[in-house]
């Protein structure tokens, strides 16, 4: 009895290395363009002959120029002229039909065969399975009495295209049974195409077995889905073998075993192979950038891409893509520009692929101004196109451009996918934008895609940053499957937002839980230690972060240790601590060892952070603005006077102060003692009232943020009139009682606005939600959220 392949769904094996996605398997072929040049033959030419052969030919020639009308006219002549049209020639208008996407004509057709045969048969069964309609293959083989290796072949392919390995496996086993004369190397193909798409590494070892048994092993067009189903499936020796016994070894060969070493890591066995091709072509070399691009050689890609220029093969789109993207892997801007030039000298300018790759490349070298002509000037664009150079505004900062971007993607017919939708919502989560996210929280129920992870993700992260991190953690709850960026979006949530033990709660929970910290989810944990002051406790996450995860700490990693040890008032430790570190802090760094000094009153550790902020950025006004404010607290006017002559002299500035609140979809913007708002009477009349309320309740204003040797009365005044306090006011005016007010400054709040905006959420009875440059403050009934640590 014949022995059958046996299959168990859901069993693939683990694989012993990541597989990764390349391009169009290179046993597959590719399309050839067609000559544009081209002209229709004289398909009517009364003179010629009107048999079968002639009319086939013709129907040949519509076929390969995909000219369905012609084909259309051509059918109409057969009619008019042919009584009874000869079988063969029924046969052929089936296929010419199906070859150009016309299922019901080629239906028609078969069934005026008055005595179809079993070519006929094959031809609408072929028809129905390379367009994957299963239920029209399923019935139409049913109804042949008569079957051949072809309709086998149709079958299975048709089970094997919608991924129905059960399905596959007993068609191939009833095709088994009726014997091995309708075995083919189209069967076998198949059947490894399947094992390897769906990971089912025993089905292909047994169809491997069942090549060797029948003697198609020598078979090149056997031989590369073989390899290729080893290699995609981690058994990447396996595939050596297989490609090492293969008496004849053509291109397609080489190729699929240079796509398996590569797709495993084996850079230099790939390296090697590609060097002893006797020849070779632009597959070969698109496979080998696209191979290095993905194992992190970008340099290597660009090197070969160059090469493959001089050689003066076709570059395809597939080319550019790759070396495009290892242009935006290093950040490469000058060789992104040059591949540009080069693809604007061929017709692959025009390409969508070849244009949404440069517009992801310009966005990610920072040069948003050349993605956006890119993008502007291709004729065609599609979501891919749209969500590039969406993306590349909301990582660079402009994310008001980001939320425009997708609204005329909408209004231009084309529906966003869930990495489009995620970006959009990260973008509005920049912009602490609730009303807008929530709009496309709407979308995202709608559509279905709120159950993707990248979605589900950026609303987690949305929340968060817009202060609702009870909603944040209740999308977190609500997922049915999640990752380390789940837990990461909530740790960072809870962390921004001052809740100390409900961070370290949660990373413990995600540990348990079995997923892995990443750099962003101790920066997280880090920053909550900061805030709490929980020194000890950061210390511990810090030196695990290292020893047990393996992590090596980055810049941001070292800047939350310094303000962790300097918030705390340990200045000597962290100056300590910095003398330590490989490499000297950024910006952010000692701007956060100086402010602490300032609110410490340590002049000596001040100084020599500030002169070290100096030296790092001369042009920067922290370290003025700071050390001023050390002088100023400890009346040093003199020396505040030589601080302000050198701004002066450097040209150097200081960064304005800003809040912002929205209303009706519309951003009112403050500075301190604005005179621009259309409401600029009742604000003032509110903030003098508000004033008077709060000093009853006890307020004290803290004169230390004033930086001028003025008398107290002007202090108070400009005090008064800060950003955030005509910001709130605003909101009291027009935002309804029963809604929060939310505050965005551009600075960290200062002692005496926080101060006062503890007694205002205390006598008006209102949350005020502020999100300085540091973290959330959410005032309620007198209190803040960051328990004054902040």
């Amino acid at each position: 009895m014949m022995r059958t392949l046996g299959c168990k769904l859901g069993q693939s094996q683990t694989l012993g290395c990541r597989i990764k996605s390349f391009p169009p398997s290179s046993f597959e072929g590719r399309s050839s363009t067609l000559d544009s040049s081209c002209t229709v033959p004289p398909a009517f030419d009364e003179t010629c002959g009107m048999s079968s052969d002639y009319f086939s030919s013709l129907l040949k020639f519509c076929c390969d120029s995909r000219n369905l009308g012609q084909a259309k006219k051509l059918h109409c002549r057969i009619i008019k002229t042919l009584t009874s049209p000869e079988t063969i020639l029924s046969n052929n208008l089936v296929n010419a039909y199906s070859k150009l996407g016309n299922l019901s004509y080629a239906r028609n057709v078969f069934d005026q065969i008055p005595q179809p045969n079993l070519f006929s048969w094959n031809a609408i069964l072929s028809a129905y399975s390379k367009s994957g309609n299963l239920a029209r293959v399923q019935e139409t083989f049913n109804l042949m009495s008569v079957r051949d290796g072809v309709s086998w072949n149709c079958l299975i392919s048709a089970y094997a295209g919608r991924g129905l390995v059960a399905d596959s496996v007993k068609a191939y086993n009833s095709m088994m049974r009726e014997g091995t004369r309708n075995l083919s190397r189209i069967t076998f193909s198949t059947m490894l195409v399947l094992s390897s798409n769906r990971g089912c590494i025993n089905l292909g070892k047994q169809v491997h077995g069942h090549i060797l048994k029948f003697g198609f092993s020598e078979y090149v067009f056997v031989g590369s889905p073989l390899v290729d189903m080893y290699s995609k499936t981690g058994l990447i020796r396996d595939a050596k073998q297989v490609f090492d016994e293969m008496s004849e070894r053509n291109l397609v060969l080489h190729n699929t075993m240079i796509t398996g070493l590569l797709r495993c890591g084996l850079v230099e066995e790939s390296k090697l192979l590609f060097h002893n091709m006797k020849e070779r072509d632009s597959i070969s070399w698109t496979t080998m950038i696209t191979g290095f691009t993905q194992n992190g050689l970008d340099r290597e890609a660009i090197a070969f891409f160059r090469e493959m220029g001089s050689e003066g093969l076709e570059i395809d789109q597939f080319t550019y893509g790759s070396v495009l993207t290892a242009c935006s892997s290093i950040l490469a801007l000058n060789e992104g520009k040059q591949i540009h030039a080069f693809a604007m000298k061929t017709s692959y300018i025009g390409n969508i692929f070849v244009g949404s790759a440069l517009v992801d490349m310009y966005c990610k070298c920072k040069n948003v101004i050349y993605a956006g002509r890119v993008f502007n000037r291709m004729a065609r664009k599609n979501v891919v196109s749209w969500t590039a150079m969406l993306v590349g505004y909301g990582q660079n900062g402009f994310s008001e451009d980001a939320v425009r971007i997708f609204r005329d993607m909408q209004r231009n017919g084309i529906e966003p996918d869930d990495f489009t939708l995620g970006s959009v919502i990260s973008s509005c989560a920049n912009l602490a934008s609730l009303e807008e996210g929530s709009q496309f929280h709407c979308l995202a129920l709608v559509s279905g895609y709120v159950s993707c992870l990248t979605v589900s993700n950026a609303l987690i992260t949305l929340y968060g940053k817009c202060g609702n991190i009870e909603d944040s953690s209740r999308l977190f709850d609500e997922m049915s499957c999640r990752d380390e960026v789940s837990w990461t979006a909530l740790v960072s949530g809870y962390a921004q937002f001052g809740k100390a033990n409900e961070t370290i709660d949660l990373f413990e929970k995600m540990l348990a839980s079995g997923f892995k910290p990443d750099g962003v989810t101790f920066i997280g944990v880090l920053s909550a230690c900061s805030r709490a002051g929980l020194v000890d406790k950061g210390k511990e996450y810090f030196e695990s972060m290292m020893k047990e995860h393996h992590i090596t700490p980055v810049t941001d990693h070292y800047t939350c240790m310094i303000d962790l040890l300097s918030r705390s008032g340990r200045l000597e430790e962290a100056k300590n601590f910095i003398n330590n570190m490989p490499f000297p802090p950024d910006a952010i760094g000692w701007s956060t060892l100086l402010s602490s000094c300032r609110f410490r009153g340590n002049l000596e550790i001040g100084k020599w952070a500030a002169d070290s902020l100096m030296e790092l950025e001369p042009q920067s006004p922290a370290s003025y603005v700071l050390l001023t404010s050390i002088y100023a607290a400890t009346g040093k006017w003199d020396d505040v006077a030589q601080l302000r002559k050198g701004m002066r002299e450097r040209g150097v500035k200081k960064e304005p102060g800003f809040s912002w609140i929205k209303y009706k979809n519309k951003v009112h913007i403050f500075s301190a003692d604005d005179q621009s708002s259309p409401y600029l009477d009742q604000i003032y009349t509110e903030l003098e009232r508000l004033n008077s309320r709060i000093i009853s309740e006890g307020y004290v204003p803290d004169m230390s943020s004033i930086l001028h040797d003025v008398e107290d009365s002007e202090k108070i005044k400009m005090l008064n009139h800060h950003s955030e306090k005509l910001a709130i006011a605003f909101g009291l005016i027009f935002i309804p009682s029963n809604f929060p007010i939310r505050v965005v400054k551009n600075l960290r709040v200062c002692g005496d606005c926080h101060s006062a905006t503890k007694y205002i959420s205390k006598v008006t009875g209102r949350e005020i939600l502020v999100r300085d440059a540091i973290r959330f403050h959410l005032f309620k009934d007198g209190s803040c959220s960051c328990g004054d640590f902040w």
